[in-house]
């Protein structure tokens, strides 16, 4: 199991500008059993557990002065817009024997067919799943094989997801997870020809309802001179 030494934080608002500039991290622990603490955490051993655990992993949260350590995931993580650093971290207290629902990231490998052959834009239309499991059984992210990807009339649902039987996702499984597009270059080429052949309909239309009238004029003229 990956560890993490804490330490308590009695620091707070401007003032974690300067400890930040100490290889630090402020952070918030809490959890069902738990007072929620304020601590530190530092920023190097953070970003290498962040780095293996991402935030589905248990991670040993231990606080200076604290024999007992605690089993926390990474409920949060709060990042600076310029340097996309992480600055705040929430670490949420697991209980090893009760249910935790958590947000699981998408992994897309494989080659899609319908992308390398016919041209076509893969789309990811979901990035992460919540999944239902122990601690113990949550997965560090879900592959899906785009390679199902054959046609653009394809489709991958989360209903073709298949994992464990002790993990639920939380999401119905018609929901679409990804799919391929054509090229916009294509889709306008598409809808142009389309419009064309509407156009030839109409006058082909036109064309046989004035033919169909001339007949029928005929017809009513060759009765009345009978």
């Amino acid at each position: 199991m990956l560890k993490l030494i804490a330490e308590k934080r009695e620091i707070f608002g401007k003032k974690l500008k300067t400890i930040r500039g100490q290889d630090k991290i402020p952070a918030v622990l809490y959890g069902r059993k738990i007072k929620n603490k304020s601590i530190f955490v530092p920023l190097k051993d953070f970003k290498k557990i962040w780095k293996d655990a991402g935030e589905s992993t248990i991670i040993e949260l231990t606080e200076k002065g604290n024999i007992k350590p605690l089993n926390v995931i990474i409920n949060d993580i709060a990042f600076d817009p310029i340097k996309d650093e992480p600055i705040h971290i929430d670490f949420y207290a697991v209980e090893m024997d009760k249910l935790i629902k958590v947000k699981i990231p998408l992994v897309f490998s494989g080659v899609a067919p319908v992308v390398k052959e016919s041209g076509g834009i893969l789309v990811k239309v979901i990035h992460d799943l919540e999944i239902e499991a122990l601690p113990k059984d949550l997965p560090h992210e879900i592959n899906i094989d785009i390679s199902k990807l054959k046609t653009f009339e394809d489709r991958i649902f989360v209903g073709d997801i298949s994992l464990s039987k002790s993990v639920k996702i939380i999401a119905k499984e018609d929901e679409v997870i990804a799919l391929a597009e054509l090229p916009k270059e294509e889709l306008v080429e598409e809808v142009k020809m389309s419009i064309e052949d509407i156009e030839v309909a109409k006058k082909g239309k036109e064309k046989k309802e004035g033919e169909d009238e001339e007949a029928e004029t005929g017809s009513a003229a060759g009765e009345r001179s009978k």
